[in-house]
C-alpha cells in the first residue's frame, strides 16, 4: 500500500479557517501523523486535512520559512527532519533565551495566573492517552509563549514560539517512549516559587536547571535506543 493511501484523515479538520488549519498540521507533525523527512505536497494536505489548495499552499509556505518543512527541490518538499543536532541546538538556544525572557517577565505578569497555568503542564501519573500528551505540551508551549509575550519584544516572541514548536516535537518523542515527561513537577513549582517572589537571579538559575535536565533525560533516552541513534527521529516501530 502506498504512502498516500495509508494517509488517515484527522478527526478535526481545518475547514476554511487557515489559522486552525495550520494549528492542525502542526499538531500532525508534532505527532508524527507527518513523519519527520516524510513527502508533503498540497494534495497530501488537502486531502488529509479538507482544506483548500490555496490553503494548503499557504501553510506550506508558513511552514518552509519557519522551517518545519525543507524543500528539497522544486517539487520535492519534506518534513523537516528531527535529528540530534536539531535537538542540542533547540535545548541550546532555549538556554541562551528562556532565563532572560522568563526574570524579565516576573514582575510583569499575574502570579495567580501563572500558577493555574503551570497546573496543566505537569503530570503525575504515566501519560497513556495521546491527546492528553498533546495537550500538556500544547500547555507548557503556552505558558512558556505567555512568559515571552509579557517581554513584549515582537522578534523575541516569534523565536521563543518557533523554538516552543521544536520543542513539542522533541518532547513527543521522548513522551512516547518513556510515558512521562522530561521535566518533573518539582522543577516547575520551583520556577513558579522564584517567579512570584520576582528573584531574579533565582528564576535564571531554576530555567537553566529544568533545561538542563530535560537535555539530559532526552539525550539518555535517545542514546540508548538503538533505532534512533543511528536514524531520523522517528517513534519506533514496536515489534
Amino acid at each position: 500500500m502506498s504512502k498516500k493511501a495509508q494517509i488517515r484523515k484527522p478527526a478535526m479538520t481545518g475547514g476554511g479557517d487557515p489559522a486552525s488549519a495550520y494549528e492542525v498540521i502542526m499538531d500532525a507533525i508534532v505527532t508524527q501523523k507527518l513523519a519527520p523527512s516524510q513527502k508533503v505536497s498540497e494534495n497530501i494536505l488537502t486531502e488529509m486535512f479538507d482544506i483548500s489548495r490555496t490553503t494548503a499552499r499557504n501553510i506550506m509556505e508558513q511552514l518552509t520559512a519557519q522551517q518545519f518543512l525543507v524543500s528539497v527541490s522544486p517539487r520535492i518538499t519534506r518534513v523537516a527532519p528531527l535529528t540530534l543536532l536539531d535537538v542540542k541546538q533547540n535545548f541550546a538556544m532555549r538556554k541562551i533565551l528562556q532565563p532572560e525572557v522568563f526574570a524579565m517577565a516576573a514582575s510583569q505578569v499575574d502570579h495567580e495566573q501563572i500558577v493555574r497555568m503551570n497546573e496543566d503542564t505537569s503530570h503525575k501519573t504515566p501519560i497513556q492517552d495521546d491527546q492528553l500528551a498533546l495537550n500538556i505540551l500544547k500547555a507548557n508551549k503556552h505558558f512558556n509563549v505567555f512568559m515571552a509575550q509579557h517581554v513584549k519584544h515582537p522578534l523575541m516572541i516569534h523565536w521563543v514560539r518557533q523554538l516552543e514548536d521544536t520543542t513539542m516535537r522533541i518532547y513527543w518523542l521522548y513522551v512516547k517512549l518513556n510515558r512521562t515527561l522530561p521535566y518533573t513537577w518539582e522543577h516547575q513549582r520551583a520556577l513558579v516559587d522564584a517567579v512570584r517572589r520576582d528573584a531574579s537571579d533565582d528564576i535564571r538559575a531554576q530555567v537553566h536547571k529544568m533545561l538542563s535536565s530535560s537535555e539530559e533525560r532526552v539525550l539518555d533516552a535517545l542514546f540508548m535506543h538503538d533505532q534512533l541513534y543511528m536514524q531520523d527521529l522517528k517513534i519506533p516501530s514496536r515489534s
